[in-house]
């Protein structure tokens, strides 16, 4: 036996070795990035189409047809996908006429009163201005899809369509060109390509799809960006009130590159390509990669579909992700993308716990209980009732399988959340899944974003009144319990604050442009969705909702889309960095109480955290200066980041000037480009000091004279010179220096403060963010 044992293995061995070759060779979807598109307007895009194809063929050795690539890109830049094995793409990743080649990944969609409460920040002189706007901007949504028939894509009151819009709306089995209108003016969708096995060989597969959104998510942020006003809008009674868009005379336009599993990086650069021709004003993508496994720039499909963009006129904003509070953890994150950070408003939903002893606990929550109150129930710790052998560890956080049906049937369970790896909706389903009436959730860290438990009793309390429980319990000989319906509580504050989920800066791939750029409201919003007959979460004798409440950073960036719609129909020639510039340089860094922003955690707020403060869009419609960040920034910054100058070019074609990188490029002098905050990653105590240069444009009163401010934390030294600048109508433009000294300031840090330039009428604050290293 044992010889025959040795007889086989290396028969087996060889199996395996052949198995995976084989499966190391299976074509497998990848993008093939080209740089700047070299087709003209009236230039044969089949021709092009073809040349595509040849390439491909060139370096293969398969059977190819055209049905071979999934995608061409040819408007805003060039390219393709298609199915390739590792070979392929390492022939054509060599090859000087392609910048990248990266596999075709899937990335993740980052899940009335809003708008209100970021006009209270703006003066009434300033918000009365905004009288009559363009209802010419277009705004491109890149997400699920869309469901037409919700209110809030009414066209009523809308003038025809912009006669430069080139899109179309597209028709499938579910949905009719007649669903688009004046308001919804096109809807596109993308064929979801996968690689599948027939059991010999890996093969292309399409699965067709519809511009219709099966999931919510598109419909919510198209919404919330440019919705028309709908009065008595609510979730089931909850948020009740006028549901509109930032921007209601905006046009929208969707792109669906995503479905439930997520969005494929070659439907996204698709989905940018097709907005870009057809002639978007604004992209908003609530869409990216997980902070642990970020790309470089050159491979990132949202980065370059935005670069191409910016180059083109059109701004891309995008969500900073929801992986938060942990610093390093923003995404998005490149210069010409505008990265967007979420914070509360002052509205909360509360759940009352109320014990058998009357006392009463304040809780966090959305649920839907019959009646003004639930019945009383005995109320159980998970730590008590435990499944046979299992830790109580894991019955104290309800993890699956932990708690034993027997003791927790007919009862309120209560559960800590010392494991953030397992969510409050998976904590939930367990409690609900063994029986219990009710849960409670002791996690202070969450409570500002509400969950939304549906039908089933739910609250979340603090550590204090988790502490409350606890006692209880374990001092009662019959402990009992009730969780009341939840209730609306309006004007909270302070307010706004960042969001806990909110992803941290600084940037991964670099420290010296200052991420997330703005924060927005991006907790529990509410906003249009598609109607669902889910029993556990529609109310006894209502209707399915066709709005609903929603959190993340998803949310917030759509808010930032529809702020920037605002300022293009005021200022239709405005450049996309002049839009973010004036967004930024008027955020406010102050709450309801007048006090500073602070975190979920109670504490001052970071530029890490939120970026240059709160958007306010009807300040930045005067912002008196402007950082204007030009294309031939951005390849500087390519430059400097240590990209080669033959991939440099490739991206700017002919659009710009661009031919060479300065002969001494590195990463530190990214803090230089023209940009509307201040980052410097190593600022060394005992070194030479740092100095960053920067120009504004003077868009307020011609003749006017600014002085700046500085806000420093003790210890660092910041100068700015010129001091004060003077604007005549011969000088527009003009520059200036800030110069850092780290010498006294304190080591090993981040110090952050700000640079505020002022006329008497006008306030352009600059933040910045200098880490002092000993």
């Amino acid at each position: 036996m044992f010889v025959s044992s040795l007889f086989y293995l290396p028969l087996t061995f060889f199996l395996l070795i052949a198995a995976s070759a084989s499966l190391e060779t299976s074509p497998k979807a990848y993008v093939v990035y080209m740089g700047g598109s070299s087709i003209d307007e009236g230039e044969d895009v089949e021709n092009m189409e073809s040349s595509h194809l040849q390439l491909l063929s060139s370096i293969s050795s398969r059977k190819l047809s055209r049905e071979s690539i999934l995608h061409h890109y040819h408007h805003a830049f060039s390219g393709f996908s298609a199915f390739l094995t590792e070979n392929e793409a390492s022939a054509l990743s060599s090859r000087e006429d392609v910048v990248s080649v990266f596999p075709d990944s899937f990335l993740h969609l980052h899940t009335t009163r809003s708008w209100d409460f970021l006009e209270v920040g703006s003066s009434e002189r300033i918000r009365s201005r905004y009288h009559h706007p363009r209802n010419d901007v277009i705004i491109g949504i890149i997400d699920t899809g869309v469901w037409p028939e919700s209110p809030s894509f009414d066209d009523e009151g809308l003038g025809e369509i912009p006669a430069r819009w080139k899109g179309t709306c597209m028709e499938t089995s579910d949905f009719k060109r007649s669903n688009c209108n004046r308001k919804l003016i096109g809807a596109r969708y993308y064929d979801v390509s996968i690689s599948s096995s027939n059991g010999t060989e890996e093969r292309a597969v399409k699965l067709r799809g519809t511009p219709r959104d099966s999931v919510g998510h598109g419909t919510h942020t198209a919404s919330t960006a440019g919705g028309a006003r709908v009065q008595n809008a609510s979730y089931y009674g909850l948020a009740e009130g006028v549901a509109r868009g930032g921007s209601p005379s905006a046009r929208i336009a969707t792109y669906k590159a995503c479905s439930e599993e997520g969005c494929s990086s070659s439907a996204i650069l698709k989905a940018m390509d097709d907005a870009i021709k057809d002639g978007v004003d604004i992209i908003s993508i609530s869409i990216g990669t997980s902070s642990l496994f970020q790309v470089d720039y050159l491979n990132d499909p949202i980065a370059i579909g935005a670069f191409h963009a910016e180059q083109m006129g059109v701004m891309v904003v995008c969500s900073g992700g929801n992986d938060g509070p942990e610093p390093s953890t923003v995404i998005n994150t490149a210069p010409w993308i505008f990265t967007v950070g979420a914070s509360s408003i002052d509205r909360e939903f509360q759940s009352t716990l109320v014990l058998g002893n009357g006392k009463k606990l304040r809780g966090s929550a959305i649920n839907f209980l019959n009646g003004t109150s639930s019945r009383e129930y005995p109320i159980v710790f998970g730590g008590e009732v435990a499944a046979k052998y299992v830790p109580v560890n894991e019955s104290r956080n309800c993890y699956p399988g932990s708690l034993d049906p027997k003791k927790v049937s007919g009862k309120i369970v209560v559960c800590i959340n010392s494991d953030p790896t397992l969510t409050r909706r998976v904590k939930k389903l367990v409690v609900e899944g063994v029986g219990a009436k009710g849960m409670v959730l002791v996690d202070g860290t969450l409570m500002g974003n509400p969950f939304d438990a549906g039908l089933f009793p739910f609250t979340q309390v603090d550590d204090s009144a988790g502490s409350e429980i606890l006692k209880y319990i374990g001092t009662t000989k019959n402990p009992s319990a009730v969780i009341l319906p939840t209730h609306v509580v309006s004007n909270s504050s302070p307010a706004p604050s960042v969001a806990y989920f909110s992803s941290r800066g600084p940037g991964v791939l670099t420290e010296n442009i200052l991420k997330p750029d703005i924060i927005a409201p991006g907790i529990a919003i509410l906003a249009a969705t598609v109607p669902t007959n889910d029993a556990s979460s529609v109310p006894k004798g209502k209707k399915p909702s066709g709005y609903i409440l929603k959190s993340g950073t998803s949310m917030a960036c759509p808010h930032v889309a529809g702020s920037a719609a605002i300022i293009r129909s005021m200022h239709q020639w405005w450049s996309p960095s002049v839009i973010k510039s004036a967004l930024m340089t008027t955020a406010t860094l102050s709450s309801n109480v007048g006090k500073p922003l602070t975190d979920s955690f109670g504490q001052t707020a970071s530029p890490h955290e939120a970026g240059s403060g709160e958007i306010s869009p009807y300040k930045a419609l005067h912002p008196g200066l402007a950082y204007e960040t030009t294309t031939e920034d951005y390849l500087l910054f390519l430059c400097y980041y240590g990209y080669p100058e033959n991939k440099i070019r490739a991206i700017a074609r002919t659009k710009t000037k661009f031919t060479s990188c300065p002969k001494h490029s590195t990463g530190d002098l990214i803090s230089n480009i023209n940009y509307p905050s201040i980052s410097i990653q190593t600022l060394s105590k005992r070194g030479a000091p740092i100095t960053v240069k920067r120009t504004v444009t003077n868009f307020g009163p011609i003749n006017s004279t600014y002085i700046a401010a500085v806000e420093s934390p003790r210890g660092l030294v910041v100068e700015v010179s010129p001091h004060e600048i003077a604007f005549s109508p011969t000088v527009r433009r003009a520059s200036y220096r800030v110069t850092f000294r780290g010498t006294k300031a304190a080591g090993d840090n981040y110090n952050f403060g700000s640079i505020t330039w002022s006329d008497g009428r006008h306030s352009v604050r600059t933040v910045f963010s200098v880490n002092v290293v000993a």
